[in-house]
């Protein structure tokens, strides 16, 4: 049997189980009823069953139903970040920080309720620990959900809800070894819950690295966990997750996953038009292009940064020569000893191979010069656990720069795992091969942060636009923290033998709960704004330069400067979003024509795809000239002048009509035309550019800007 999904809209059609019956696609209703695995209420109309292909094709063709879709699994994809992001809670009195502005005007985030769909919790951390919370918000209408190792009491006045969704969708591998409940057992969910709004924790670290007060970014909202993700997350349980947290009453709901765009446009756009934002992980696929996901027009779609924090580690040679490198190495003793240097290249970089050599209390170096991909060779992972397991003293090897020390970390940080780039590599290569018995002493790791270190940058694995999907949507939106980030760590597994209560993980699942508990701080202090103005306030008050004033660059095969295919509108402000002057807003009504039409997952082929109200602009196919409407709304002063500042694209002009917006009590709202012209006619790349309206003070509203010239629309790169 296969496992498909049919949805029906909200507001257009309603498919009951009788009909189903009677159209002799199931014999009866008994058995539409036995085939239902989730059935759809509160954000949109429809239901997943178990169908076979014939039964599936039979309901494709019933009058009203907008889609039926086989069901697919998707990827799940702290103490600095949010200090880095400008969001202190001013305790630091030796830097005079300051408590924040927007922390104190939202009350931390009291009284907003966080959804957090992923794979579940682990309710004893200390992040959702309920001293000092009064009730639940009166607007909670969820439940916790007991079941293994998880009771209705392992729920709180901090964590006040808990589902979980382990139906006939799920494949039935991936729930052995798990809880049959809401506990975590992969410690995602518990690290993202926490990073959006998990208590203010203090002294905490992982074995002293990164030592500090960990929090989420709304440390006083609720959390609410549904867990849909059991190793990996099946569509349609995902789904019935965003259903339940429309009936239970969220205010902001984050997914930190990756999926097919049909899930997002269906699931996410009945909360959208209800008023909850929903906050998506752009993807680990980077730095190649066009791998973004969640790339609906009503998400905020969150790529990943570093933070101005690194972890250095020095290696010395036995000649004295000393290089800096980053790991993240802890141990009692052994750092201040040299050991014998092993040399392995190229082929000879195996975890077979090596195992059938001596490397007992010696380090392994592997240089690999050949392999011209940005990711690592896919053994090295398990050369590391094959140094572990031998008693090896470390290992050190080449690779371009992945961002990815924790996954080395979480093994054990007894072990030096040291990635080096091909230059310093090699230098030691050279040195081993002009030394008989080669040496080496590697430090311990010693955080660092400030303004030595730059940041933010887009990490490597980031998934890059443009969007496959939507051609004419830019995306990523925004950036934020993703990278090393150090939050709540379930207690199973590696994280239970480490006996670690937090840990680092890196991604956009850990960059999307960042813009989660900003967006519900941004909530709780304009509650009357809608998802897409709370996006727009995000987007064009974003960083496009880093805390050196110089443009962030993208991390990669090649580092070079980020562009909104990497960021979106730039890395997020959360203070400045407080109060953007402007914002561009999108009406429900907008986003559901969007969604019926072909441009959408409609199949309404005469309809007209409207010219959505985005704060970005994306034109994928310049042949001559396209003219695009874009309106504003003030809500900052109510009499204010704002002018137009233009960077258009490489190879186009630009034109804004009109230039100056006088807004007055009487006039909040005004329309202008951005009109784009080639000024050559060529088969051409994706060129950036930005529109920003400036009224001479404290508001500079920008919007990013990607174009194509072409001659031919469809027109692949692919040569």
């Amino acid at each position: 049997m296969l496992c498909s999904v049919m949805f029906c809209s909200v507001g257009f059609i309603s498919v009951s189980l009788c009909r189903l019956a009677s159209t002799s696609t199931l014999v009866s209703k008994e058995a539409a009823l036995e085939s239902i695995v989730h059935s759809y209420r509160y954000g949109f109309s429809g239901f997943s069953a178990m169908l076979t292909e014939s039964q599936a094709r039979k309901i494709q063709t019933l009058p009203g139903v907008v889609s039926v879709k086989e069901n697919t699994m998707v990827r799940m994809h702290t103490t600095r970040s949010w200090d880095f992001l400008g969001l202190s809670m001013g305790v630091d009195i030796k830097q005079e920080q300051q408590p924040n502005e927007l922390l104190a005007a939202a009350n931390h985030g009291d009284g907003m309720i966080i959804g957090v769909i992923d794979s579940g919790v682990w309710p004893e951390s200390q992040s959702f620990a309920d001293d000092g919370y009064g009730p639940p918000p009166s607007k909670w209408k969820g439940t916790c959900q007991a079941g293994a190792n998880f009771s209705a009491h392992d729920c709180n006045r901090k964590l006040i809800g808990a589902r979980w969704y382990a139906g006939p969708d799920i494949d039935r591998r991936f729930l052995q070894g798990d809880f049959l409940s809401a506990r975590d057992s992969h410690g995602h969910g518990t690290h993202t819950a926490s990073t959006a709004g998990g208590n203010v924790v203090h002294n905490t670290s992982f074995f002293g690295l990164a030592a500090g007060t960990a929090r989420g970014g709304a440390p006083r909202a609720r959390i609410a966990v549904y867990k849909a993700c059991w190793g990996t997350c099946s569509t349609a349980s995902v789904l019935k997750g965003i259903d339940h947290a429309i009936h239970d009453g969220v205010d902001v709901l984050s997914l930190s996953l990756g999926s097919t765009d049909e899930m997002a446009a269906l699931g996410t756009l009945g909360a959208v038009t209800r008023g909850i934002p929903v906050i998506m992980a752009a993807g680990n696929d980077g730095p190649t292009e066009q791998t973004v996901q969640n790339s609906s027009p009503w998400l905020l779609t969150v790529a990943a940064t570093t933070v101005d924090r690194s972890f250095l580690t020095v290696i010395t040679l036995g000649n004295n020569r000393q290089f800096v490198a980053q790991s993240m190495y802890v141990a009692d003793k052994g750092g201040d000893e040299f050991s014998q240097l092993l040399y392995y290249f190229n082929d000879r970089c195996d975890p077979d191979y090596i195992n059938s050599t001596d490397i007992h209390g010696k380090v392994v170096f592997c240089y690999t010069p050949g392999p011209g991909s940005v990711s690592a060779p896919p053994k090295y992972a398990d050369i590391a656990a094959t140094v572990r397991r031998n008693g090896g003293k470390g290992f050190i090897f080449s690779q371009n720069n992945l961002d990815s020390l924790d996954l080395y970390a979480i093994k054990g940080p007894a072990l030096p795992c040291v990635p080096l780039d091909f230059k310093t590599s090699y230098q030691i290569a050279v040195y081993c091969n002009r030394i008989g018995i080669p040496k080496i002493k590697i430090s311990t790791t010693r955080t660092t942060s400030g303004s030595e270190v730059v940041a933010p940058r887009i990490a490597a694995f980031s998934s890059r636009g443009p969007s496959p999907i939507y051609h004419g949507v830019l995306k990523p939106d925004i950036a934020a923290p993703g990278v090393y980030i150090l939050a709540a760590a379930a207690q199973t597994g590696a994280y239970k033998s480490l006996g670690v209560s937090y840990v680092f993980d890196s991604g956009t699942s850990m960059a999307c709960p960042h813009i989660s508990g900003i967006v519900a701080l941004l909530k709780s202090v304009h509650p009357d704004w809608s998802p897409a103005a709370l996006k727009s306030a995000l987007m064009t008050t974003a960083h496009t330069m880093d805390s050196h004033g110089v443009p962030i660059e993208a991390n990669g095969n090649r580092a070079k400067i980020a562009d909104p295919f990497d960021y979106g509108a730039g890395s997020v402000n959360p203070t400045k979003a407080a109060d953007p002057g402007l914002i561009y807003d999108i009406s429900a009504s907008d986003y559901l024509e969007f969604f019926n039409c072909p441009q959408g997952f409609g199949s309404n082929n005469n309809c007209t795809p409207p010219d959505l109200n985005l704060p970005s602009i994306a034109i994928p196919g310049l042949k001559t000239s396209v003219t695009v409407v874009r309106t504003v709304t003030n809500v900052g002063q109510p009499n204010a002048v704002y002018k137009a500042f233009l960077e258009p694209p490489r190879g186009v002009k630009m034109a804004v009509e009109p230039a100056v917006l006088v807004f007055s009590n009487a006039r909040r709202v005004q329309s202008f035309n951005v009109t784009f012209r080639a000024t050559r006619r060529i088969q051409g790349s994706y060129t950036f550019g930005s529109l920003a309206w400036h009224d001479g003070g404290a508001h500079l509203v920008r919007i990013p800007i990607a174009v194509r010239v072409v001659i031919e629309e469809l027109y692949s790169d692919a040569s």
